[in-house]
């Protein structure tokens, strides 16, 4: 059904960028072989807890974690290191348009299955390899794992309470997001590359290191920073161009405000009962309330511990002026808008019955998403898809 029927993946990766790069590919419709070693698999199947329950309550092997990026994928449980793997893997390798990994750089060259090795043989093969600091540079050789590539690549910098207020110090994002970014980055270069070998019958390899994506995505603040020459700085929930642009205190806890404009600005004081505020020659214009944000923030916040978190939504949601409720992840999932989109849903799985899933955010209109199957036990499809290939 997906707009990729017909494509086959062949994944050599494990943890979490490359696999969430397959994931979205085999949500498009694509194949995808998850090749993993035998009796081990993919590292994440032993990230836990939680791990699912069995219907007696027993705890299973798969782990949340693995079960969070894995599904639609046939796996296939082969060592590369024996030539009897080696072997099998180029087998598919026969039959795959796209072929992603993660090894060191260099780590394949000695089972014959790099793409220097492979790209004569198979020319239209699409090779993505996703290491921490790219096939070139200095450290090209080194491991690159998440919370460090944050680190260095100037994300936790800028994440964190302000200095001077409680909690202040660099933190990291609650989630893996130079993995996730990579993994998305992944997926685009590869359409793109399949976009070209459509016109031009080419593949060709795909370099991508988390470093050099954790530091393009950085966005406005790198451009902050080019332009206005002032390193950027941790702000906690504030935004560092637009203002005001974060969390506010409430009678009962506390909302995110986004104000993106004048208008939205001077509406927000309205319903605050500050409508002066917008006229004052410091707070009238965005430019002027970034200079000015230390005198304009507190008396918004008192302001705003008048009412409850609900109060204000509605309030300022009667005058669209942008601004939401700070849910927790159980929150989330109720959400009425969550719900209404389908974001959680289940699928079958052979221990535990059924298995929740978080459903991909693209819909498309022609070609809609249909969800293969559950994350798949270690090693499940091993002889079914190699003797299919035998057979063809």
């Amino acid at each position: 059904m997906g707009p990729l029927k017909g494509i086959k993946v062949l994944d050599l990766s494990r943890i979490l960028a490359g696999p969430w790069a397959t994931q979205l590919l085999a949500d498009y419709g694509a194949t995808v072989w998850k090749i993993e070693r035998p009796k081990v698999g993919d590292d994440t199947r032993h990230w836990g807890p939680p791990f699912l329950k069995a219907p007696d309550g027993v705890d299973t092997a798969e782990s949340a974690y693995y079960l969070s990026t894995n599904r639609g994928k046939q796996s296939i449980a082969l060592d590369i290191t024996t030539e009897a793997g080696q072997a099998a893997v180029r087998r598919l390798i026969a039959h795959a348009d796209i072929l992603v990994e993660n090894f060191k750089v260099g780590g394949l060259a000695k089972y014959g299955l790099d793409y220097a090795s492979l790209s004569a043989e198979y020319p239209r093969l699409i090779y993505c390899s996703i290491t921490g600091f790219g096939q070139t540079g200095p450290d090209a050789e080194l491991a690159g794992y998440d919370a460090m590539v944050q680190a260095r690549g100037g994300l936790m910098s800028i994440t964190g309470e302000r200095d001077g207020l409680p909690g202040a110090g660099p933190q990291k994002v609650g989630v893996a997001v130079a993995d996730l970014m990579a993994g998305m980055y992944a997926v685009s270069a590869i359409l793109a590359a399949l976009h070209h070998r459509e016109k031009s019958g080419e593949g060709q390899q795909i370099d991508l290191g988390l470093l050099d994506t954790q530091v393009a995505w950085l966005a406005n603040q790198n451009m902050n920073y080019l332009i206005g020459g002032e390193v950027p700085v941790r702000q906690g929930t504030a935004h560092p161009n637009i203002v005001p642009y974060q969390a506010m205190p409430t009678a009962d806890g506390f909302l995110m405000l986004a104000v993106g404009n004048d208008r939205q600005f001077a509406s927000c004081c309205e319903v605050l009962g500050l409508a002066p505020l917008a006229q004052d020659g410091r707070f009238a214009t965005n430019r002027q309330r970034v200079k000015h944000r230390e005198q304009l923030i507190p008396l918004l916040e008192e302001s705003f511990r008048r009412k409850t978190t609900a109060d204000w939504i509605r309030l300022l949601g009667a005058e669209q002026v942008p601004c939401g409720p700070i849910n927790s992840i159980a929150e989330v999932f109720n959400d009425p808008q969550v719900l209404a989109r389908g974001m959680r849903f289940d699928l079958d799985h052979p221990l535990a019955g059924r298995v929740p899933q978080v459903a991909n955010p693209v819909h498309f209109s022609r070609t809609p998403i249909e969800y293969k199957g559950a994350p798949p036990l270690l090693g499940a499809d091993t002889e079914a898809v190699l003797q299919a290939l035998l057979e063809e």
